[in-house]
């Protein structure tokens, strides 16, 4: 789809939630224009429609700037080994993707204000309720570990909840959403 800079400032919030501040937008674009199909964030930035990755987000910092790269199968899904891809055409939704892309930066010009403006929470706010539902299991492929989706804390960490109750904060690392598990399996 494209990439767009975000010069920092000293008065900004953490570069490493622009993650969140790009899934927002970006999911906020994709429901304007395909409001019947189900898009589900998972954390921190990849977004997917029943299980399936339709997008990818990149950043990249250079000293105060982040290039954030978005693409998005709005016409084919890439055929991956290790996991099921969606195109938004294979569910008969057209998608012009000139207006996609006009539509995506006003979007991400508003997520970023709120960023910037109004910090973190407001993010986290608007990321929650695309996102996957609290309780659901997780993997965190780096550190080895399951456990279930608790939020995210005021920072954007994925809280993750072992099996004992703790509550663990996961910064950074690739996280797996795992089916739950049904009794007699």
């Amino acid at each position: 789809m494209g990439s767009t800079v975000v010069r920092l400032t000293a008065a900004d919030p953490p570069a490493s939630t622009l993650a969140l501040v790009a899934a927002v937008a970006l999911a906020r674009a994709l429901a304007a224009f395909a409001p019947q199909v189900p898009i589900q964030v998972k954390w921190p930035n990849d977004l997917l429609v029943d299980g399936a990755k339709c997008s990818g987000i990149l950043l990249e910092r250079a000293g105060d700037t982040v290039v954030i790269g978005i693409g998005v199968n709005l016409a084919v899904a890439p055929d991956l080994p290790d996991r099921p891809t969606f195109s938004f055409a294979s569910r008969g939704v057209a998608i012009d993707r000139d207006r996609f892309a006009d539509a995506l930066a006003v979007a991400l010009m508003d997520a970023l204000w709120a960023w910037r403006q109004e910090g973190v929470a407001s993010i986290v706010r608007a990321w929650l309720p695309l996102g996957h539902p609290v309780g659901t299991p997780l993997h965190v492929s780096e550190q080895g570990i399951d456990g279930t989706f608790d939020g995210l804390a005021p920072d954007g960490a994925l809280r993750l909840r072992g099996a004992d109750g703790t509550v663990m904060l996961i910064h950074a690392g690739d996280v797996e959403l795992r089916r739950p598990v049904r009794e007699g399996e």
